[in-house]
């Protein structure tokens, strides 16, 4: 069931019971753990589809909107690299997607027009509210990493719902200045700013700060650099390490010793699949079921 499909052989999903009629289209798209986390929530529902990982190439991308619809597809996920062209390649685009710039969840619509919408934004601020019980317009945040893909999803997701205040930094400043720039007609300058990305700039901002979220792959590797410096965090900071490999990164465990709440990216992709089954279906999708099959899929993969 959660083999990687291409063009040539997707016919042959049509085969599985059940058959599929949900995706993920990327290149690459093996890694993705997508199957693991909606298939049990179609069993949960009682829905008659699978879903499954197809490989396509940038060119082919068209033709897999037009293949997935011809075998009865209702929606499918994107991912790297199609974001930017699945924009341009349905026939409608919610505007949060539009302003990201980018789509990563695509329904099949009855009247036979294809729907593009992003899930990255709406699943940080349900991450951010059922993880720590917060709301993102009540919080000041800091951003590392806002230079541009979860980073400005992130960044644009916060503007849009009106945060207290919103801090930027960036390995390279001028991508932050530009997303700053970018999000002036959603909150006034005072209320985002940048910052460039170091020890004293850290120092003096984060006694302000409410949550910070990592966005950089940094903690990834246990040889990078501390994304802060020793003895900034608070037990008053919630933080959020948008990397989840592994699943307890050098920012996490800092946090957590500090006395802060702190969360890895798990639930950022939990909630996301939560929200485009709900677009997809147009009903509550069994959280428990996702998070369960989630949770097994990266330990089985943490210990192969």
């Amino acid at each position: 069931m959660f083999s990687c499909y291409t063009l040539e052989t997707l016919a042959q999903s049509a085969l599985l019971d059940p058959p599929a009629r949900l995706s993920v289209l990327g290149d690459p798209v093996a890694h993705s753990l997508s199957p693991q986390m909606h298939n049990p929530a179609l069993a949960a529902c009682g829905l008659e589809a699978s879903y499954v990982r197809i490989a396509v190439k940038n060119a082919d991308f068209t033709r897999a909107l037009h293949d997935l619809r011809h075998l009865g597809f209702i929606g499918t996920n994107v991912t790297i690299p199609h974001k930017c062209t699945a924009l341009d390649s349905v026939d409608a685009v919610d505007p949060a997607a539009r302003r990201l710039g980018a789509v990563n969840t695509i329904s099949f619509l009855p009247d036979g027009r294809t729907l593009g919408r992003n899930s990255d934004g709406p699943g940080f601020v349900r991450a951010v509210q059922q993880e720590f019980g917060a709301d993102i317009r009540d919080l000041r945040i800091l951003l590392l990493g806002a230079g541009g893909g979860a980073g400005g999803a992130v960044a644009v997701q916060s503007a849009l719902e009106g945060c207290r205040h919103l801090t930027l930094t960036n390995r390279t400043q001028s991508k932050a200045d530009e997303v700053a720039h970018s999000l002036r007609d959603l909150l006034p300058t005072q209320r985002c700013l940048t910052l460039p990305w170091t020890p004293q700039a850290l120092a003096d901002v984060l006694p302000n700060i409410d949550l910070i979220v990592n966005a950089t792959s940094l903690g990834m590797d246990p040889t990078d650099p501390a994304l802060l410096p020793d003895g900034l965090l608070t037990p008053s900071h919630l933080v959020y390490d948008m990397v989840y490999k592994p699943l307890t990164t050098h920012l996490v465990a800092a946090a957590r010793t500090a006395g802060a709440r702190a969360i890895n990216g798990l639930p950022m992709l939990l909630w996301q699949g939560v929200q485009s089954f709900e677009w997809w279906f147009d009903r509550p999708a069994p959280v428990q079921a996702m998070r369960d099959g989630l949770t097994a899929a990266i330990a089985s993969s943490s210990s192969s």
